[in-house]
């Protein structure tokens, strides 16, 4: 799970565990994610299927997730090309994103003023909201032509009525809708089944399942920043909803957390850094979004985030990203409260208001030198007790703060520059 905005590193460290993982599935979020992977000198970007995909391993897409058929085939498409099998299975149960899906997006987002959430207009938000006011179209009802026929007679006409409210004339052609998606239904039919069944039947026969989370703990729809988050929720428990899998079966929570703060999108960033840091830490760490290519908001460490993500999540273990970005800054800060309207608190707001009046109080930590990538590659052969001095009292101020060990560093993009604690 990610303990921040998001943009973690989650991908990375999925294909990591992933090796000894015997299925990698997917539970919420569209196509909305990104997620980066890098083997050898090539990197690899996903939207939708599980980064377990490189490793070969059974990858599901599970009934919490909403799916663009298009966006989906594509990556198939590229996988396959790339010399990778995919191995997948998709939930009869999960929604489809449909094109009036990022109509709406977008014209809701220009509209909403203040409140826009900075999303990423592939109809995420909307797909969830059909699904939630109960005409959403499942990839059940893609694959049956009656069914699919009579939804979208439904739901044609009604987004056609909500667009000329908004001020799009365009005309929505039903028919090229229903004639485009029975295509793509016919070209995905053999990977959908109950996945549910599937992954419950899998966990009976001793099966290791590793759970993806997307985005992170503060654009949870519950538990984030709202308005300024994503449209799912992003915390442990819905990888119970997003499959069907009992809470019960769920053995270990790993937070991720980047070694500093970033996110894509709107909202208040309490540690943001705006100046030549900041540009520093956004070139060194490529913080540049997956799914949008937008510049990411950077700053300073702040653990007031994953205290609270630890709260709601329950984590058992953190995985902490781009250590080695910080290399060469000296000294670091980590804010550990905020002070709001002169109070300091460790409790972390509810109100965007207060949220956005929280001063950050830092902690400075001393730094340690800027290495090579040789040189942290080297450090991951040897291990943790490689690491500089500093750079383990940096990660020993994270574990004593949030209260959960450290178990994976990672120092690099690749799979050879992370260290696995003992």
């Amino acid at each position: 799970m990610g303990a921040q905005w998001g943009d973690e590193g989650k991908g990375k460290v999925v294909d990591y565990y992933a090796a000894k993982a015997d299925y990698v599935l997917r539970f919420n979020g569209g196509s909305n994610a990104g997620h980066t992977v890098v083997v050898g000198e090539k990197t690899y970007r996903f939207h939708l299927l599980p980064s377990g995909v490189l490793r070969g391993k059974e990858v599901v897409i599970a009934n919490g997730v909403v799916v663009d058929p298009e966006v989906l085939l594509a990556e198939i498409a590229s996988m396959e090309a790339a010399g990778f099998p995919v191995h997948l299975s998709l939930s009869d149960r999960a929604h489809v994103v449909f094109p009036f899906h990022k109509t709406q997006d977008a014209l809701e987002e220009r509209l909403k003023g203040a409140l826009a959430a900075g999303t990423t207009r592939r109809g995420i938000g909307p797909c969830y909201a059909d699904k939630a006011a109960r005409f959403g179209v499942t990839f059940g009802d893609l694959l049956d032509p009656e069914a699919l026929t009579k939804k979208l007679s439904v739901l044609v006409p009604l987004k056609q009525r909500l667009f000329r409210a908004l001020g799009d004339e365009a005309p929505l052609d039903k028919d090229a809708i229903l004639s485009e998606y029975m295509d793509y239904a016919q070209r995905l039919a053999g990977y959908v089944r109950d996945t549910s069944r599937l992954l419950n039947e899998a966990l009976r026969a001793g099966a290791r399942v590793l759970f993806e989370g997307a985005q992170g703990t503060h654009l949870d729809l519950d538990h984030g920043i709202y308005p300024y988050g994503t449209s799912s929720n992003c915390i442990a428990g819905a990888a119970c909803t997003g499959t069907g899998v009992s809470p019960k079966e769920i053995g270990e929570i790993i937070g991720v957390v980047k070694a500093y703060t970033s996110r894509v999108g709107l909202g208040p960033v309490p540690t943001e850094l705006v100046g030549d840091m900041g540009e520093q830490i956004r070139e060194m760490g490529g913080e540049y979004g997956t799914t949008t290519g937008r510049p990411r908001r950077v700053g300073w460490l702040d653990l007031m985030l994953v205290t609270y993500a630890h709260m709601v999540n329950r984590f058992s273990r953190l995985a902490v990203t781009k250590l080695d970005v910080l290399s060469g800054i000296d000294p670091l800060r980590i804010c550990f409260r905020y002070s709001i309207e002169g109070e300091e608190t460790s409790e972390f707001p509810a109100s965007m208001r207060r949220l956005a009046q929280a001063k950050p109080v830092y902690a400075e930590m001393p730094g340690w030198p800027r290495l090579s990538r040789e040189e942290w590659r080297r450090i991951a052969a040897q291990g943790y007790e490689a690491l500089p001095e500093n750079a383990k009292l940096y990660l020993k101020a994270v574990e004593e703060a949030v209260g959960v060990p450290v178990s994976l560093v990672s120092i690099g993009p690749g799979r050879d520059e992370t260290i696995e604690v003992a």
